[in-house]
């Protein structure tokens, strides 16, 4: 069992927090909204006051906030001189692969270790305890905490060195953006042509046209029930990564600009802070109708 200090405490990281301390762990948790903490506080956890409190005594520490920038300012501004040398420092946020690559450098230049973990499957992911992670760092530090992943996560694989599992978390943003829209305009069709929709979803799920995507935001489409599980806020910055990534690696990705695009519009309309599945009220837009 770890020492392990958790900073960020929202729709994702709480949930984690509480499983690792009811799997046995000692976890200190920091939010900057303190009533973030309680969960983890019912659960017999602790709250600090501040992140280089709750990191002071940690052997692990875990890191789940909302863009680059966060990340930055949390691991310069209150992991680095305040941890313990030789902490291993896992970061499940999602950000730029290249901000991910300094910081490692800059991490282990100090004396810590620092695995990239970047998450997929939403807020019902993380209460499940059945997120898909995606880890780059070595592959001993991986070995290491492998049990922390395995606690919080259904499927967890190495991917590569540090950047790597950012990387493949754009790449997930990508395909689960694609896979989204696709299911928002094929419900606008059916409802245009009067369709049983729930029953075409059923049948369409069975198929080759089934997916995550459509099977876990079926519902939310056909009762317009946006309650974020993930915000399109936090994937329209995902999708400026992926584009972005895209262009300094030189290659080509049509879709995902247009994905980009959709999520922007999205965001300009008033919706960023919607689940994702709210892509379908661009559609209902686009058709001509007004969103409910």
């Amino acid at each position: 069992m770890a020492r392990i200090a958790f900073i960020g405490l929202g729709i994702m990281g709480s949930p984690m927090a509480v499983h690792l301390q009811n799997a046995g762990h000692d976890v200190v948790g920091y939010n900057p909204s303190p009533e973030k903490t309680r969960p983890l506080v019912d659960a017999g956890g602790t709250a600090a006051e501040s992140t280089a409190d709750a990191v002071k005594d940690a052997e692990v520490i875990a890191v789940m906030v909302p863009d680059s920038p966060d990340v930055e300012d949390v691991l310069i501004n209150g992991i680095f001189g305040n941890a313990p040398e030789g902490a291993l420092i896992i970061d499940f946020s999602s950000i730029r692969p290249d901000v991910t690559t300094a910081l490692a450098k800059q991490a282990i230049e100090r004396g810590y270790r620092i695995l990239d973990a970047p998450v997929s499957g939403g807020e019902a992911g993380a209460v499940n305890a059945k997120l898909s992670i995606m880890v780059g760092g070595s592959a001993e530090d991986f070995a290491e905490v492998e049990d922390i992943f395995t606690t919080v996560g259904k499927t967890v694989v190495h991917v590569g060195p540090n950047g790597a599992g950012q990387t493949v978390k754009a790449a997930n943003q990508l395909i689960v953006a694609t896979n989204i829209q696709a299911v928002a305009e094929a419900l606008i069709f059916l409802e245009a042509y009067g369709v049983d929709t729930e029953a075409a979803l059923t049948v369409l799920g069975g198929g080759l046209a089934g997916s995550a995507a459509l099977e876990q935001k079926k519902q939310n489409m056909l009762t317009r029930s946006f309650e974020p599980g993930f915000r399109i806020d936090l994937h329209h910055k995902d999708m400026g990564i992926v584009t972005s990534a895209a262009r300094e690696a030189g290659v080509v990705l049509p879709v995902g600009a247009l994905m980009a695009q959709l999520m922007a519009s999205a965001r300009a309309n008033g919706d960023g802070g919607l689940d994702h599945s709210g892509l379908l009220r661009g559609v209902e837009r686009l058709s001509g109708q007004t969103p409910a």
